[in-house]
């Protein structure tokens, strides 16, 4: 029966001897298998297969394996490879034997030690230049098949191959941005070669979009979605040891140009038509820009109206515009791959922009002379139009009238020489530029010069002498040259030398810094020997020097200081507060004096300003205040000794706030209040006290007293129950100082005592645990209404009183006794 079903087929019923063949069958299929004995009494019973029977052809060793191969020699180890035999004997192929003869030798050695079932195997440590065979067996469950067919002799040497490199690129790649390209190829080589991918010289790693695969025999370089940075020189490169090989390939991504660059320039604006200018796109995309795309708009519409789309250049003349109308310019670039985002213009009115030429720069003067000058000046701005005429103009400095020099066109010269001049008159000079439009704005006024032949250098100054010394400096004095070369003196040069020097040096740089006949020469060395001399200068140079007589030694003159002092240095100042105080002496001495401030021997406070100057000094504190009063002195010093004065200053104010305010005697329409002088009366006499109340509930104060001179005071008048509060403030000839205020309000009211005791206690029933009392009011209630009464109990003989309850009214009942 099939091991699936259940049921049993008969074979045969026949059977005589101890054999039989089962005829049918299906291959692969399992089967049990039962037998019985039959004699002319019937059928024994069934003997049945113990287990289930897989219908297959007999196992035998597997055939040969096929297409035994060498992959591989190196010159101490051979690669081979194999195919499986055609038949497997039946059952699986458990392992190969590789075997190995040495040429020279009789018998095959087992190369494989290891149970190996793949098809593939090196063989190593072989020794360089011997010659080998090789053979392969299969083995199965029965046993070990033949083996292969020997491969031809092997020698153990590496195998040498210079690069091969077949591309399937050209030289040049043209690729969209955005698109994918990729650069492949094969390769031979050995030993195996090395594959490099430069690009621009620089080599080239994978990233999310460059992908670089390299299998042994062929190459790959992919960029997915291309960017213009792609574009470059690629180029791949295949080494080993016998050589390399290149191959190049130009790549160009290209794309729409970026937008031409601005601004857009107005070249030129009329009223009907306009020229503008731009400047080519950063990038034309990868390929050459083959023309710009202009438009304009009305700048208050939204509609864009072509111009031209056929200029090659970066200028263009924009036609057909609407005078006093705005517009906007809007330009593309375009070549073979698109046209870029477009470069919009500012706004620009449609008018024509020629006006009238730009005034002139101040004119220069020079070649002066007794009636005439040269008036030089630079062309201005043309105002659009070329300038056909300059105007000349003249006034006297005192004159507000100009006067033009020429009715003769100036043109082209940029200067001309003024004649009719008056001797003496001093003269400024204007300039004008006029072209078709009209004259426009003239020149600043040049600068003023007086109608007079050139001057000469002027003669020495006259008698120099040093009229004072320090231990650094030295004060000169001269007199002005006796003849001035027709030219004023602008001014001194003053030069001094060490004695035993060469060089004399400069006290002043330019003579306008000394325009006075006397100078300071400073940054003297103590104690040194020196020359001097002065020049004079005019504005044709520097006269001859003129000497001081004999050399001077630096060295201070001592002369002790001195004190002058102004009105508001008296004995005692006063000011009112608020007011400003100014304290100023005048102050002498040689060298100059040392100054200090001081108030009470402190250093004064920083609110003050104080102000030294060559000749005195000045102490200024402003908004004073009663503080700032006090004794101030000013002590000035040098080394001939030292002199102080010193002056009292009172800062008269409103007195401060009272002290100790106090309520007592409190009544029910009256009391009586209580203070003591303030600390600070403001530095004046306090002529009276102020003194107010108000009731809690009000907002209002009211003055109770305003002439008292005492410190205390009855309030009258009071409303009995109302609670009230009391301020002082004193008064000087200044003003009204701070109150001073009770802290808490002061109810009018008598002042309480304890009430008199009640009168005529007695019971007036008892039981076994209460008693009935009663009694009179007493003689006096301490000036209020009485509010109870207190009972209270005491066991005889007990010391403490037991507190029963508090009643309103003149009679208890005691219980619980």
């Amino acid at each position: 029966r099939d091991s699936d079903h259940r049921a049993w087929t008969p074979v045969s019923c026949t059977v005589t001897r101890q054999n039989a063949t089962v005829q049918g069958l299906t291959e692969g299929k399992a089967y049990f298998f039962r037998i019985a004995a039959e004699n002319i009494i019937g059928m024994g019973p069934f003997t049945e297969t113990t287990k289930e029977i897989v219908i297959r052809d007999p196992i035998t060793v597997p055939d040969r394996p096929e297409d035994l191969e060498v992959k591989a020699v190196t010159k101490n180890s051979v690669t081979l490879t194999w195919n499986p035999p055609k038949y497997n004997g039946g059952s699986d192929i458990t392992m190969y034997v590789l075997e190995s003869r040495l040429i020279g030798k009789e018998k095959f050695h087992k190369v494989t030690k290891e149970k190996m079932l793949d098809r593939k195997y090196t063989v190593e440590g072989l020794k360089e230049g011997d010659t080998y065979e090789y053979r392969v067996s299969a083995c199965n469950i029965v046993g070990q098949g033949k083996p292969s067919f020997c491969t031809k002799p092997i020698t153990c040497k590496d195998e040498i191959a210079p690069p091969t490199l077949d591309l399937d690129f050209r030289d040049k790649l043209i690729v969209r941005v955005g698109e994918a390209f990729s650069l492949t190829g094969r390769y031979t080589g050995k030993p195996a070669p090395k594959v490099t991918w430069l690009k621009d010289d620089i080599v080239v790693k994978e990233d999310d979009r460059t992908k670089i695969k390299t299998t042994p025999t062929t190459l790959c370089l992919g960029i997915l979605k291309s960017v213009r940075e792609d574009s470059g020189k690629y180029c791949v490169t295949v080494e080993n040891s016998t050589g390399s090989r290149k191959g190049f390939c130009q790549v160009n991504v290209v794309d729409r140009p970026s937008p031409p660059v601005g601004p857009v320039i107005f070249d030129e604006v009329h009223k009907d038509h306009m020229v503008v200018s731009w400047k080519p796109p950063l990038d034309d995309g990868g390929s050459e820009i083959t023309n710009y795309i202009i438009e304009k708009k009305d700048a208050h519409k939204d509609l864009w109206m072509p111009v031209t789309s056929a200029t090659v250049k970066t200028t263009c003349k924009i036609p057909k515009l609407l005078e006093g109308r705005e517009y906007q310019i809007r330009i593309y670039a375009e070549n073979l791959y698109g046209i870029s985002d477009p470069l919009i213009s500012d706004e620009m009115k449609a008018k024509d922009r020629f006006r009238v030429p730009d005034a002139p720069e101040q004119p220069v003067i020079k070649d002066v002379t007794k009636d005439s000058a040269v008036v030089v000046w630079n062309k201005p701005y043309d105002g659009g139009k070329p300038i056909t005429n300059y105007i000349v103009e003249k006034k006297e400095t005192m004159a507000t009238r100009w006067v033009r020099v020429t009715k003769d066109p100036i043109f082209p010269s940029t200067q001309f020489k003024v004649p009719d001049l008056l001797e003496g008159c001093q003269y400024e000079f204007r300039v004008s530029a006029e072209n078709e439009i009209g004259v426009g704005d003239p020149s600043p006024p040049s600068k003023p010069i007086f109608a007079r032949d050139p001057i000469a250098k002027p003669g020495p100054p006259v008698n120099p002498e040093a009229v004072d010394k320090t231990k650094n400096s030295v004060d000169l004095s001269w007199q002005p040259p006796r003849r001035d070369g027709n030219g004023k003196i602008i001014g001194y040069l003053v030069e001094y030398q060490k004695v035993g020097d060469e060089e004399w040096k400069k006290a002043n740089l330019t003579a306008d810094s000394c325009p006075e006949t006397k100078y300071k020469v400073t940054g003297l060395t103590e104690g040194l020997t020196y020359k001097f001399r002065v020049r004079a200068v005019n504005a044709a140079g520097e006269s001859e020097p003129a000497y001081v007589p004999d050399p001077v030694e630096v060295k201070d003159r001592l002369e002790p200081p001195e004190l002058i002092l102004d009105a508001n240095m008296a004995r005692e100042q006063h000011v009112k507060a608020g007011d400003t105080l100014r304290l100023s002496a005048v102050i002498k001495g040689v060298p100059f004096p040392k100054v200090s401030w001081k108030k009470e021997d402190q250093e004064v406070s920083p609110k003050a300003d104080i102000e030294v100057t060559g000749i005195g000094s000045k102490l200024e504190i402003r908004n004073t205040v009663h503080e700032d009063g006090g004794i101030y002195s000013l002590t000035v010093e040098n080394p001939a000794g030292s002199k102080t004065v010193s002056v009292k200053v009172v800062v008269l104010d409103k007195p401060g706030p009272p002290r100790n305010l106090q309520i007592s005697d409190v009544r029910s329409d009256s009391c009586y209040i209580t203070w003591m002088e303030p600390e600070d009366d403001g530095g004046s006499v306090i002529t009276n006290y102020v003194v107010e109340r108000k009731d809690v509930a009000s907002a209002q104060w009211l003055a109770i007293s305003s002439s008292s001179k005492k410190r205390s005071h009855m309030a009258k008048y009071l409303i009995e129950g109302t609670q009230y509060l009391f301020r002082v403030a004193a008064e000087n000839q200044y003003g009204r100082g701070p109150y001073v205020e009770t802290l808490k309000p002061i109810k009018a009211i008598d002042p309480l005592h304890p009430p008199g005791p009640p009168k005529n206690l007695h019971h007036v029933d008892v039981d076994k645990t209460e008693v009935s009392l009663v009694w009179n009011r007493p003689d006096r209630d301490g000036g209020a209404e009485i509010t109870g009464y207190l009972v209270e109990y005491q066991e005889d003989g007990a010391d403490e009183w037991t507190k029963f309850q508090t009643v309103p009214m003149l009679d208890c009942v005691v219980t619980g006794l």
